[in-house]
């Protein structure tokens, strides 16, 4: 590549233009430019031509229409060693383009603001930026193209180190970057119009956009290299937005279980505590208080509990700190901390300390890779408002208290891995188990870990995510002292569950919806 020429800055963010424009033009580098990018550089004192003055054609249409002009992209698609090419710009008293740093109009942000108007997003769509930076990255042989402010000092470096000129490892880096850039730019956009009217969250063609956060130190496994991205249409709700307050960096796993734990402790409004091990709740608990809900939360599954994630619905105060400070835990996630909570947390400096609001649900589709392609569908958001009008299928009626059990364990069951059984009481799990091929064993397993730690199933409320096939778990359930049973129903042997239950004097209700999580 030769001593670059001439440069075309057009940019909505002007972080670092001016600086950059300065280096170009010590090297002799004549600047072009338009609009709101043009009077800032003409304010700092640099030689700026218009873009419509070296076109001769004037910016029109309220400056819609400015760069799409063959002087534009002639002076950046030609090909430097191409003797037809070189004919037809001489011909055509076309100039060379060497240089182009253009960031494209602020479509992300103005989508993003609040009651932002249909028209005002469409005018954020950008024509002609996109046109000239794709062009200029076919050309990348030829022309250096930069769309981030933060490549500005490396591309001055090399000018300055390199005899004015910039290396072509430099010019495709920069290109492929170009690519990513405007590929997340259209999906913004397709995004966008697909949600207005009558939209399809499954529409023909799927695109999305994801951006890195970090890189990670490993994925599941010490030999699996691995990555955080954000999805460009994520907002603040979401696991990748959190403010980390103190703690090592994340890890692949950790955001894992904290996005579980995220999920669930949002089902709750009461003050409540939830501790996540690999992707399951192992202790749950609401209070009055959010130093007691910790506790007993705690106290179901201590072992389970050791190097988990923690989430809580309430501000975090110096007291539940301190019993927290009590364990080996990887991750706290709350709304928000007292000074006092900080002060005592920052004697254990490598506990992830997380902040994030945690009042609505994350809205959008999930989506789930496979061999080949992926599956999508929308987040299980399924609740259950009025647990008295569910069918009431046994002769014994629940009481209000196993009614409150029901809801408070149907909100956990609904974030455990099928098969998931889970014995509680009206605002404390008791027994857990989950992820096993039999749900009988999953209730055998549960039943067994409440034993374990020293704590009675006698009169608690059994959640099933799905409903029981056969008697054998009801009978196993009874067995351990359950009183009280929510299930979906819907099994062909529904009247032989249904008499189990009535031969135990356990009160059953069928929810008519369906956790399966797999």
């Amino acid at each position: 590549m030769a001593k670059p020429q001439r440069a075309l800055i057009s940019v909505s963010d002007k972080t670092g233009v001016v600086e950059f424009a300065q280096g170009l033009s010590e090297h002799g580098i004549e600047i072009l430019s338009t609009g709101g990018t043009a009077k800032a550089l003409k304010d700092a004192g640099l030689s700026v031509k218009d873009v419509s003055e070296h076109t001769g054609f004037p910016e029109m249409m309220s400056g819609r229409l400015k760069t799409l002009h063959p002087k534009i992209h002639g002076g950046l698609l030609w090909r430097r060693d191409n003797e037809s090419d070189l004919a037809d710009i001489k011909a055509h008293d076309i100039e060379s383009i060497d240089i182009v740093a253009v960031n494209l109009y602020p479509f992300e942000q103005t989508v993003s603001k609040a009651n932002v108007t249909f028209d005002e997003a469409i005018e954020n769509i950008d024509i002609g930026g996109p046109t000239m930076i794709r062009a200029a990255s076919k050309n990348f042989k030829d022309v250096t193209v930069i769309v981030d402010p933060v490549d500005y000092a490396k591309v001055l470096d090399e000018i300055n180190n390199n005899n004015g000129e910039i290396t072509y490892d430099t010019r495709f880096k920069l290109a492929r970057k170009v690519f990513a850039h405007t590929a997340r730019y259209d999906t913004l956009i397709s995004s966008y119009l697909s949600r207005q009217g009558e939209s399809d969250i499954f529409p023909e063609t799927l695109t999305q956009s994801y951006s890195k956060i970090a890189d990670v130190r490993y994925g599941e496994n010490p030999h699996q290299k691995a990555a955080v991205y954000r999805d460009s249409l994520s907002q603040g709700l979401a696991i990748v937005n959190a403010k980390i307050l103190q703690g090592k960096e994340m890890s692949y796993n950790n955001y894992l279980d904290s996005s579980a734990a995220l999920d669930l402790i949002k089902e709750y409004t009461d003050p409540t505590a939830v501790i996540v091990k690999h992707n399951n709740p192992c202790g749950v608990a609401t209070a009055d208080d959010l130093n007691v809900a910790y506790k007993r939360a705690f106290q179901i599954d201590p072992v389970s509990a050791f190097g988990g994630v923690i989430s809580l619905n309430r501000k975090v105060d110096e007291a539940t700190a301190g019993e927290i400070l009590n364990l080996f835990c990887e991750i706290i996630i709350a709304p928000g901390y007292d000074d006092a909570a900080l002060k005592v947390l920052s004697q254990k400096p490598n506990i992830r300390v997380l902040e994030l609001d945690i009042t609505a649900d994350v809205v959008g589709v999930d989506i789930r890779k496979i061999q080949g392609g992926l599956l999508a569908q929308e987040r299980d958001t399924g609740r259950i408002e009025d647990w008295k009008s569910l069918k009431v299928v046994t002769k014994r009626q629940p009481t209000d208290d196993e009614l409150a059990a029901m809801s408070f364990a149907w909100k956990i069951c609904k974030h455990m891995k099928s098969n998931a059984i889970i014995y509680t009481s009206k605002d404390q799990t008791l027994g857990i188990g989950c992820g096993q091929t039999s749900r009988v064993d999953s209730a055998k397993l549960a039943a067994m870990k409440a034993a374990t730690n020293g704590i009675s199933l006698k009169g608690s409320v059994v959640a099933s995510d799905a409903f029981f096939p056969a008697r054998d778990g009801i009978d196993t359930v009874a067995e351990a002292g359950a009183t009280a049973i929510v299930q979906p129903g819907g099994s062909i042997k529904d009247k032989d569950t249904i008499a189990a239950c009535d031969e135990h004097g356990i009160a059953m209700v069928f929810s008519g919806m369906r956790h399966f999580r797999h």
